[in-house]
Parts: C-alpha cells; sequence; structure tokens
C-alpha cells in the first residue's frame, strides 16, 4: 500500500510537462507503439522516446536510455519486461522522475511467486528513491488538460466526471461510451495491481480535486479494507461516488486474480460497506453510464413526482409502469391545468392525462415546451420526461419538422433549471439500416440533445433506474444535513 501523497502534489504529478516513453516501438501490436502515437498525437508538453534497437519511431527521434535524454523529465511510461523495472528506476532518480506508469504487467497477477517477489520489490525500491508508481498492469492516466492519454480518439475537452478503474480495457470503453453520452472527464485513472497508488488514495485525490463533480469507479477487490472505508465515505460525503463491482458471482471471482491480483471479499459485505459510506451501487456498465449521466446532467433532486410527455398510447402506459416500479409518483393534472386546457384542447381536455399521449393530440398540436412550462408552473412534479414520439406515422417532412420543433421546446425549457431528460431510444441497427431517413433523424436528434447537455437514456426503465439512486443520493445527503455543493446539473 502506497504513503498519501497529498492530493495538490499529486494532482501535479498527474499534470507532466514532459513525459519519457521508455520501450517505444515501431510495432503496431505494441504497447510500446501506441502510447508513442497518443504522445505524438495528443500530448501537449514535452516527451521523448527511449529504445536502444530503434533510432526512431513514428519519426521521432530516440534515445539508447532514459539517462541519455538531455533534460529531466516529470513523468515516465513503462513499456518494458518487468525484469527491467528496477534499474530503470535508478535512472529515474537520476532524472528528477517523480511518477513511472507500469503498463509492464506479469507480475503479482500472475500468481507466480516470482512474479509476486518482483513486483514488491520494484515498489519497495521506488518509495527508497521517492518515486510513486501507477499500476504495474496498468493503462495510466487520461489528463485532457494536458493531453496525457491512452486511448485513440479520447475527447480533448475536458468535463466533471473523474474515474477510477482497476480494469484498462473496461476504462477505455467508459471514456469512449460515456463520451457518445456527453460525458467529459477531468481525469480517468487505470491503477491494475495498485501496489502504490491504489483505490484508496485515488478516491482522496478525487474528493480533493475542484473540477470532479461526480466520481466513477470500478473496483475488483481492495488491498486494505479500513483504509479503503474511510476514504471512500470521505469521497462520498463531498460528492456523488458511484461504484461498479467485479467479480461477485464466483467464475468472476476467480477470474479477479489472474486480472489485478485482487481480493474480492464477500458480496454481503460489500454491499453494506457501500450503504453505509454513501457510495451508489449499480450492477452493470450500463447502468454506470446512466447513473452518471444523472449526476452529471441534472440539478440535485429528492423529489419522486414524475411528469411524463410524448409517445403513443402503449408507451405512456409502459412508461407509466416502469416509473411508478421504481417508486415514483405520477400526479394526475391539478384543477389549474385543466382549466388551461379547456382553452387549448377543448375536445381533450378532459382526456388527457399524466402520461401526456401525444397521440391523442395530433390535430391540436400542444408543444412539449408548452406542456413542460404548465405542468412546472402548477408545482406538482419534480421531474420531466420527454419520450421520443419516433412511431408517428407521418411523412419524412413532416416528421423532421415535428421533431425539430419538439425538441428546440425542450432545450427552451431547459433553460429554467428543471430536471429534464429524454429517453430516445437505441435501436440495434447497422450500417444499411441507419441510412434509412427515420433511422437516420432519430441519431441526429439524439446527437443534437446530447451536445447541448440534455440527459438522455436509450429506455424508460434505464432512465427511471438511474433517477430512483439519483434521488435517493441526494435525499440521504438531505437528512444528513449535507448541502449539495457540488449541483451537477445546469
Amino acid at each position: 500500500m502506497g504513503e498519501n501523497t497529498d492530493p495538490q502534489e499529486l494532482d501535479r504529478l498527474f499534470s507532466p510537462r514532459s513525459v519519457a516513453l521508455v520501450g517505444a516501438s515501431p510495432n503496431p501490436y505494441s504497447g510500446g507503439y501506441a502510447y508513442a502515437v497518443h504522445l505524438l498525437q495528443d500530448f501537449k508538453g514535452k516527451f521523448f522516446f527511449v529504445n536502444p534497437r530503434a533510432e526512431e519511431v513514428l519519426g521521432v527521434k530516440t534515445y539508447p536510455s532514459l539517462s541519455d535524454l538531455p533534460e529531466q523529465v516529470d513523468y515516465v511510461i513503462c513499456s518494458i519486461s518487468s525484469e527491467k523495472v528496477p534499474s530503470l528506476l535508478e535512472e529515474c532518480s537520476r532524472k528528477g522522475v517523480k511518477i513511472v506508469h507500469l503498463f509492464t504487467a506479469r507480475m503479482s497477477e500472475t500468481g507466480r511467486e516470482g512474479g509476486e517477489a518482483l513486483e514488491r520489490e520494484i515498489v519497495e525500491k521506488a518509495r527508497r528513491l521517492g518515486i510513486r508508481v501507477l499500476g504495474p498492469n496498468c493503462m495510466g492516466l487520461y489528463n485532457p488538460e494536458v493531453g496525457l492519454t491512452y486511448g485513440y480518439s479520447f475527447p480533448e475537452e475536458p468535463g466533471p466526471v473523474g474515474g477510477i478503474f482497476q480494469s484498462g480495457g473496461l476504462s477505455t470503453d467508459f471514456v469512449h461510451y460515456g463520451y457518445l453520452r456527453g460525458l467529459r472527464f477531468s481525469r480517468v485513472v487505470s491503477y491494475g495491481n495498485g501496489r502504490d497508488l491504489d483505490e484508496s488514495e485515488l478516491l482522496r485525490y478525487f474528493s480533493w480535486h475542484p473540477s470532479t463533480r461526480v466520481v466513477a469507479v470500478y473496483l475488483e477487490g481492495v488491498r486494505d479494507g479500513r483504509k479503503f472505508v474511510g476514504a471512500l465515505r470521505e469521497a462520498a460525503e463531498k460528492k456523488p461516488v458511484v461504484v461498479l463491482r467485479g467479480g461477485r458471482g464466483k467464475t468472476g471471482a476467480r477470474a479477479i486474480r489472474s486480472h489485478t491480483a485482487s481480493v474480492a471479499g464477500r458480496e454481503e459485505v460489500w454491499g453494506a460497506v457501500l450503504r453505509s459510506c454513501g457510495a451508489v451501487e449499480v450492477d452493470s456498465f450500463d447502468e454506470l453510464l446512466d447513473q452518471l449521466v444523472a449526476f452529471a446532467f441534472l440539478p440535485p433532486s429528492t423529489g419522486r413526482r414524475v411528469a411524463v410527455l410524448g409517445g403513443g398510447g402503449g408507451k405512456s402506459v409502459l412508461s407509466a409502469d416502469l416509473w411508478e416500479r421504481e417508486g415514483f409518483e405520477l400526479p394526475d393534472l391539478g384543477p389549474s391545468l385543466r382549466e388551461k386546457l379547456k382553452e387549448m384542447c377543448p375536445g381533450e381536455w378532459d382526456w388527457v392525462g399524466n402520461p401526456v399521449d401525444f397521440s391523442i393530440l395530433q390535430e391540436r398540436p400542444v408543444m412539449p415546451q408548452e406542456w413542460l412550462e404548465m405542468m412546472d408552473d402548477s408545482g406538482d412534479f419534480d421531474f420531466f420526461v420527454f419520450n421520443l414520439t419516433e412511431d408517428d406515422p407521418l411523412p419524412e417532412e413532416v416528421w423532421r419538422f415535428w421533431m425539430e420543433e419538439q425538441v428546440n421546446g425542450l432545450l427552451r425549457f431547459r433553460r429554467r433549471g428543471r430536471p429534464l431528460l429524454a429517453v430516445v431510444p437505441s435501436a440495434g441497427v447497422d450500417s444499411r439500416e441507419l441510412r434509412r431517413w427515420r433511422w437516420e433523424a432519430i441519431g441526429e436528434i439524439r446527437r443534437r440533445m446530447v451536445e447541448e447537455g440534455l440527459p438522455v437514456f436509450p429506455s424508460a426503465e434505464r432512465a427511471a433506474r438511474a433517477l430512483r439512486r439519483f434521488a435517493d443520493y441526494w435525499e440521504k445527503r438531505s437528512r444528513k444535513g449535507i448541502s449539495p455543493s457540488c449541483s451537477s446539473g445546469s
């Protein structure tokens, strides 16, 4: 377990001005090649490549060793074999390196005595030399502010979401799929075996980090349970911490050892710990993204009264069932709202209800913005949900115009700062089907909503589940008298 570096000092380590890649490689299938591409394309500071057997990589001069670099460096990415790491640390010390990211693997996660001994030797040596170690067996750090990345096409602009991941591959998916949902990231850390910089120290870092408003955590186990509980409780009292755990089944638990050499622990103990610390636990990767979308884009709310608009009759009925199943109430339209509807929809004023079935209002279209504002002014609703009406039997020109007007109205209503979200189905269509105008138009609508910062969910079921956890979190904080100072929504 690592020492506790002051969070501000750790932030300086995570924001290097110069990086050396030891093990830069011309082999496109190697990690040393991928990191070279990321540094070349994305990093905003100075970088150097080290490889004693190649004069250049990707057109960039290489140096035979770290000691041969013309100046000191802040940060080293290590992509060489594990047995060479101890001697590399000596060079790092002479070059003033403060942190080493060990992409290098095949240590304690192998379960072999020699791998465990070597990992222990590396970490103990790094501590004697005053060097922090990220890993081994990890993808490392994504910091968009300085352009330090470990995946292709990571977003360049920073945002409010922090990530702590034991799995490198899952952390890469997190950035890619989170980006498609509108999420942007402050820092994402893949820490692998976590022999020095572990989940507890990273939690304390993100609980301090000023621009991080919500933290995602993927865990397979922890090395120091007491330390972890303290760090998790501290972080969850300051901002939402959403936790996804791997290895809850027997097979998954066995697989953990070969992945990150962690100790999973008993299911019931984990659940109790996360609840007592105030963390938000989710059950799948999709739910992790859903929950972060809710926290990143919605203002804090403890309410349970939902207004649902849009969709035909069947969709409205199913939507109501799903929201009620998650503990929400769908209040009927009150007398004052009914009186307004008498003027606007004299033939339907006493027929339409909540959910608002747009299919019975087709001949007297009342735009979603008008509905939302009337329902909001009534004071009877806490959340507002718009179901995209993709099943209207309308020709393309009319449908596109109708959808455009609806989306414009939603975005205007959103300026009130009220909790508004949209349900836009994501059909499993292939590239050929995407060329059909309706699927293409739905994709365009979804993209525009996401770009405007509107939280979008692929189904009412997933939206309702995420919103239930969202409201539960803010209700618990309210009961403790904790102000929602990390308010996320706009």
